[in-house]
């Protein structure tokens, strides 16, 4: 009998493994584990000092991440990569890696990897974290995930170019004077003025009732990631006759470039969001008003003031709304209130006391001309100022001026009967104070 011979079948999945086999050494090996390691530990401990301060809203999570992964983890990512880039150099096994049965530029993207994707990973995990963090005690808004993947996008890149200038340059001390250097152009660009800053992954912006145009995340990760693949694709096609393929990335990260360029220079990518700046106010009298970011501190500053209101109900002069936002053009008797997210922690106000005090002194501050405050009954207007902010919130031990001089005017408003202290609380909001005649004496 006659055996027939049978082929073997196509293994698809194994050819697969056997291309991303080489990926996944590489990733395991050298400084990139470490790297990631590092990038996430450097991003977390950055936050952790600055917390709760950016926990009780997603844009101030947002940026402050953004600023970490730019100028903290882009200048990491940049020397680990130049250390990574020239290990084989130092270990003495070019020629073996040399003659491995793949392309120069297969080669090239497999060495890179680590130096690319475990920088992003570490501040994407980071990301993650503080985001769970924050998603407690936030109200209104949404993080904005775009800018956090261009960050990432754009630590890889630092990180992939770090790589061919570790491969390029031969010197031992290039990796560390390359994280400074960037770090020290990072920060440069960041806080420079004109458009170009927006260029960078670290440019800063208060964007607390703003939101990014829909096109910038998208377009700055095509800026980066074009830039740090127009260096690969140079660096790596060894025929002269494919390195004009480099052009390719380069016409993408100009033309990237081109429309963050036309940015304006101080607002950049940010526009304002009505939905985030809408008021909701509580039905006191006078009436509290914050913006939907601020949603969860209204209960905590309507009890905080909610004293001081019970003095200024019905009293001529008295504010007819206490606002905290860009609600657009005042209206009559509006009263600008003190940042209420600066005090929080957690979305609570955790000294009532002082945020009284506060708002006590923004309602009797008022903006004076040059040559105002002035004349022989300037001292005393001031000490009768003082004086009365104490009276309606004494200002907690530590922290203002020092009330001693204010204390008889504090004695007298105290020992007033109920009526008497209304009377000279209308006659003291009537009054001018930036002309030290009209002010009161108690």
């Amino acid at each position: 009998m006659t055996a027939t011979l049978t082929p073997p079948p196509l293994r698809t999945a194994g050819r697969t493994t056997r291309t991303s086999r080489p990926v996944l050494i590489e990733l395991r090996r050298g400084l990139g584990p470490w790297t990631g390691v590092a990038v996430l530990l450097t991003v977390l401990v950055t936050m952790y000092g600055k917390a709760p301060g950016w926990q009780g809203r997603w844009a101030d999570a947002t940026n402050m991440l953004h600023v970490a992964a730019g100028l903290l983890a882009g200048p990491l990512a940049l020397a680990a990569g130049c250390w990574q880039g020239g290990r084989d150099r130092r270990r003495g096994t070019l020629d073996l890696w040399e003659s491995v049965p793949r392309s120069p530029l297969h080669r090239l993207f497999v060495a890179v990897a680590p130096s690319a994707l475990w920088p992003a990973a570490g501040v994407l995990l980071a990301d993650a974290v503080c985001l769970l963090a924050t998603w407690p005690y936030a109200s209104g808004g949404r993080p904005f995930l775009e800018l956090l993947a261009a960050d990432a996008v754009a630590v890889a890149a630092l990180g992939a170019f770090g790589h061919v200038v570790g491969r390029t340059v031969r010197w031992r001390l290039t990796a560390p004077l390359l994280g400074i250097v960037g770090y020290v152009a990072l920060g440069v660009g960041a806080y420079s003025q004109g458009p170009a800053r927006w260029l960078g992954p670290a440019a800063e912006h208060q964007f607390l009732w703003d939101r990014p145009v829909w096109w910038f995340g998208p377009v700055s990760m095509a800026w980066t990631a074009g830039l740090a693949l127009t260096v690969l694709l140079a660096y790596g096609l060894r025929r002269a006759r494919l390195r004009p393929l480099a052009l390719v990335p380069l016409a993408v990260a100009v033309a990237a470039a081109a429309l963050i360029l036309r940015l304006p220079t101080d607002e950049g990518p940010w526009r304002p969001d009505p939905a985030l700046a809408r008021p909701l106010c509580d039905d006191g009298t006078p009436q509290i008003c914050l913006t939907a970011v601020d949603a969860r501190l209204l209960p905590e500053v309507s009890a905080a003031l909610a004293p001081l209101n019970a003095r200024l109900k019905g009293l001529p002069g008295a504010p007819v709304r206490w606002v905290g936002g860009p609600f657009g053009p005042p209206r009559p008797g509006d009263v600008e209130l003190p940042n209420a997210a600066a005090d929080a922690v957690h979305g609570r106000l955790p000294r009532p006391d002082l945020y009284l005090n506060s708002a006590v002194s923004w309602l009797f501050s008022d903006t004076c001309r040059p040559g105002d405050n002035t004349g022989p009954d300037a001292e005393r207007a001031s000490i009768v100022n003082l004086a009365v902010i104490e009276w309606l919130a004494p200002t907690p031990e530590g922290y203002g001026p020092d009330p001693t001089a204010a204390q008889p005017y504090i004695d007298r408003l105290r020992a007033k009967s109920p009526a008497a202290q209304r009377d000279y609380l209308g006659r003291y909001l009537a009054a001018n104070t930036c002309h030290p005649d009209e002010v009161p004496v108690p």
